[in-house]
């Protein structure tokens, strides 16, 4: 998946398009995300206990991955994701391979 929680993304297509949010759960198996303030949708919740009210509740439903692109944090843009594998030393000083999500426009390393 393009994109991991505590990303900034804009939603580009649905009842949402052009929101910008922050993902606040990610999940790859279904290739959904959560994005904070997208997809709301109202719940008509019967109250559990007596300590527990009810009522109309507002929550976030995830969106498909694809419907979502990742905002650059250098330059600010919406963007596709590269990957480029760069070394890096450990603790152990030993060189090791990593995977880095890189901007396509800018070309700034996102992570």
């Amino acid at each position: 998946m393009h994109v991991k929680s505590n990303d900034q993304v804009v939603v580009i297509s649905g009842k949402d398009k052009g929101k910008k949010g922050k993902i606040s759960k990610a999940f790859p198996k279904l290739n959904r995300v959560t994005v904070e303030g997208v997809n709301m949708v109202t719940k008509h919740q019967k109250p559990r206990n007596a300590m527990q009210p009810g009522g109309i509740i507002k929550k976030e439903l995830p969106i498909d991955a694809s419907n979502v692109m990742l905002v650059c944090p250098k330059c600010g843009k919406a963007t596709r994701v590269a990957h480029k594998v760069t070394t890096v030393q450990n603790d152990a000083g030993k060189q090791v391979r990593k995977m880095v999500r890189v901007c396509k426009k800018c070309s700034a390393e996102i992570d």
